[in-house]
């Protein structure tokens, strides 16, 4: 009895002392017999003495991963459930141990580097199989464990360049836009360079602009020529971003509104949204075209805007220049309703007879509007007839310069007989000679511009 007794004791102490000691498992990874290491584990782990200190997690962490690596289960759902197992581990390791004191051994460091490396790869993978959502889990994963390393020192770099750059990827690919930002911007606080990471700053740019940062926005696109100075793209301003990241008309006016709500003199904002109207009550194809309803509305907000835009700009005779074309397109738009008036009054009217009330009164309002609209070009080309002939007399008239300049003589030259014509209908003879007078100064000025 007395010799049952001292062995039941000693196996009891045996077996208790087995339960606290993870020496043995850790040397079975150590000769790499993971499998026997997994299974010896397993068996401990149902000890609740065992798994009373944070070490048999850490442990259990290395076991796992190492034998998620082995023949038959790499790259598997099988190798993915044990390295989900593992990580699973450490985070109760770090619960129970908040100072990791024992992730400075090697044979844990391994498990860690194990863990890194399955979810970079997974999270690669996923990513190829375009599982946007599913690639990010695991790549949160893998920078978990890279800043861990970092941390240790274990990687040497103090940023994980490759696996930030695939994670920033992946979010933006999935519509993570608020992630991909942070992943984007430790890269490029870093000031990260070289082939394949202009897109770092292309996208912060892009997308500290769409959320009106405009201090983020001006940040990172010096980052971005600081790091790239021979690229053009961080050459743009928020004007540039406002018109090319929308697309619809409505889209643009919205944009550049904006721009204006915070810098109204600005001269480029100015320029661009008379420019986009003009583009839109000035189509190039005529036939066929549907001006806006709220076409007034839209005149006057484009003329408005060049004229700020002239005054943010002196000498520029641009903006002029838009604003007298606007004019007289318009004012061909009417004339050809006169046309069209008068050869329906013609083929109404019998010969020898007189036109209708109603026709003349039609065409008597049709003149009007003719009249007052080609009169709408005039202060514009008044002004910039003013800048050609400044730069004329100091010898700085282009070419292209002399041929806008001969445009503009011109048509003043017909305003003014248009009107001197109204003048003489009305038998107003002070006024026909004055316009008259006029029509003279500018089309002799016209015949003096030389190509």
């Amino acid at each position: 009895m007395k010799n049952s007794l001292l062995a039941f004791f000693g196996l009891f102490v045996f077996t208790t002392l087995w339960s606290q000691n993870y020496d043995p498992v850790k040397t079975l990874v150590m000769l790499n017999q993971l499998e026997k290491a997994k299974t010896d584990l397993d068996k401990s782990f149902t000890n609740a003495k065992f798994t009373a200190k944070p070490e048999a997690f850490i442990l259990k962490t290395s076991v796992y991963a190492g034998v998620s690596g082995l023949e038959g289960k790499k790259d598997t759902p099988l190798g993915l459930q044990l390295i989900e197992e593992a990580d699973a581990a450490f985070l109760k390791y770090k619960e129970m141990d908040p100072n990791l004191s024992l992730i400075g051994e090697p044979i844990y460091q391994n498990g860690i580097i194990t863990l890194y490396s399955n979810y970079y790869t997974f999270g690669f993978n996923d990513y190829n199989k375009k599982e946007y959502e599913k690639g990010l889990g695991k790549l949160r994963k893998a920078i978990f464990y890279s800043d861990l390393l970092i941390k240790q020192k274990v990687l040497t770099s103090t940023l994980d360049t490759n696996v930030l750059i695939l994670a920033a990827i992946t979010a933006e690919t999935g519509g993570f836009k608020e992630e991909a930002a942070a992943y984007y911007t430790k890269l490029a606080d870093a000031k990260v360079g070289g082939d394949g990471y202009e897109g770092v700053y292309r996208y912060l740019v892009t997308y500290h602009f769409g959320r009106k940062d405009m201090e983020s926005f001006e940040k990172y696109k010096k980052l971005g020529k600081e790091v790239y100075p021979k690229s053009d793209y961080f050459d743009f301003d928020k004007v540039d971003f406002a018109v090319g990241l929308v697309n619809t008309f409505q889209e643009k006016l919205k944009a550049i509104d904006e721009v204006l709500a915070t810098d109204p003199t600005n001269f480029k904002a100015n320029q661009v949204l008379g420019e986009i109207i003009f583009d839109t009550l000035n189509p190039r194809d005529e036939e066929g075209a549907i001006l806006p309803e709220n076409f007034n509305e839209l005149e006057k907000k484009m003329v408005d805007a060049f004229i700020r835009s002239a005054k943010a700009k002196a000498g520029n005779e641009i903006p002029y220049l838009y604003i007298g074309d606007h004019f007289i397109n318009k004012a061909a738009r009417v004339n050809a309703k006169r046309d069209k008036h008068a050869q329906d009054m013609k083929a109404r009217t019998k010969p020898g007879t007189m036109a209708s009330k109603e026709d003349v009164a039609k065409r008597d309002a049709l003149d009007k509007e003719y009249g007052d609209t080609m009169d709408g070009a005039r202060e514009p080309y008044l002004a910039a007839a003013g800048i050609f002939s400044e730069r004329a007399e100091k010898g700085e008239l282009e070419p292209r310069d002399k041929q806008q300049y001969k445009k503009v003589c011109g048509y003043l030259s017909d305003i003014y007989g248009f009107k001197k014509a109204m003048a003489g209908k009305a038998k107003n003879l002070t006024d026909k000679a004055k316009w008259e007078a006029e029509e003279k100064k500018w089309n002799d000025r016209y015949e003096t511009i030389k190509n």
